[in-house]
């Protein structure tokens, strides 16, 4: 397949995610009160998650073993770092995106086979499965005290990436690449994707090799989780079991389905909305969940097909009374 034929499967609001996530890149330099810098960091790094999850959802598959493989990336890159002083950024992401990668190749063999309520049941297990193994093995991953205290990351070798918000920049970079690889994967096997989505039997019996185009988008979905995994990490300068709990993966679900899995945008919208309602619920306590909650279930009764099909139906709307006065006028003329 060309570039060419790629670049014309690129949608416009592909195109719109991926210039915001690029024009995120200058917040660093304009915002300077701490706590909004923490949430956009947030934000960021749920991001990232969400786009995991979307990436799936192109195939009708419902994908919980984000944290898993975030846990994968991260410790690896606080390994690499901590244990051998490898702190360079880009050998960073590339080993916190590639190691998550090529496991879930052979994982994904396995998993992929199952459908529906078993493909949930069964990745949501490897969330749960993940923090067990980091708590079991403390030679390696330091059991219940995690990594902390990680060095800062380097940039060209003697750039140091250390106060908030050279590390917002540095996770906002991290997105912006993150939504690069998901709009290229989702652009160039977007025919087969929403073949498998639309009809996977039907799709199989004209000659589409099911199995392969599953495992590309597993593949790139983890590796993008593995790339959030590293972010989280960097922001809380720990790797820590508790920072990947199975839990987490319903969240960056919730931010795909709320903000809407037709678009790209959507997984942003969701995380944006979110992030920003559990930073505002945590300061009332104890109900801080149930105010949570409230909102995501009245998201998924008045916002169905999320935020983005919300905003697809008012346009809808407000473009119908154009459109059939240019076909009266058309009409008229005709006349």
């Amino acid at each position: 397949m060309s570039k060419k034929t790629t670049v014309k499967r690129v949608l416009p609001g592909e195109i719109i995610a991926l210039a915001a996530m690029l024009g995120a890149l200058a917040l660093p330099f304009y915002v300077t009160d701490a706590a909004t810098v923490s949430v956009v960091t947030q934000f960021m790094i749920a991001a990232m998650g969400a786009l995991s999850v979307y990436i799936m959802l192109r195939m009708d598959l419902m994908f919980f073993a984000v944290p898993a493989f975030m846990a994968i990336g991260g410790y690896a890159a606080a390994i690499l770092s901590f244990n051998y002083d490898v702190t360079d950024l880009f050998i960073l992401s590339i080993i916190a995106f590639g190691l998550p990668f090529l496991i879930a190749i052979p994982v994904g063999l396995l998993v992929l086979r199952m459908k529906g309520v078993y493909f949930v049941l069964v990745t949501f297990v490897m969330a749960e499965i993940m923090p067990l193994l980091l708590f079991e093995t403390p030679n390696l991953t330091g059991g219940s005290n995690g990594i902390s205290g990680l060095p800062p990351v380097t940039l060209f070798g003697n750039i140091y990436i250390e106060d908030n918000n050279t590390v917002l920049l540095m996770i906002t970079g991290l997105a912006a690449f993150a939504t690069l690889i998901t709009v290229a994967v989702t652009a160039y096997f977007r025919p087969q994707f929403d073949s498998i989505r639309e009809d996977e039997l039907l799709a199989q019996s004209l000659g589409l090799v099911i199995a392969k185009y599953k495992i590309i988008g597993f593949c790139f979905a983890s590796g993008i989780a593995g790339l959030a995994g590293f972010a989280l990490a960097e922001m809380l300068m720990t790797a820590h079991p508790s920072s990947f709990s199975a839990m987490s993966s319903v969240n960056y679900v919730a931010y795909t389905i709320v903000g809407g899995q037709g678009a790209i945008l959507g997984p942003l919208l969701g995380s944006a909305l979110l992030v920003w309602a559990s930073n505002i619920f945590s300061m009332q306590g104890e109900i801080s969940q149930g105010l949570f909650g409230v909102l995501l279930i009245a998201a998924v009764i008045f916002a169905k097909g999320g935020l983005i099909g919300v905003a697809q139906r008012w346009a809808k709307r407000l473009a119908a009374p154009k459109a059939n006065a240019n076909a009266l006028n058309a009409g008229k003329k005709s006349a």
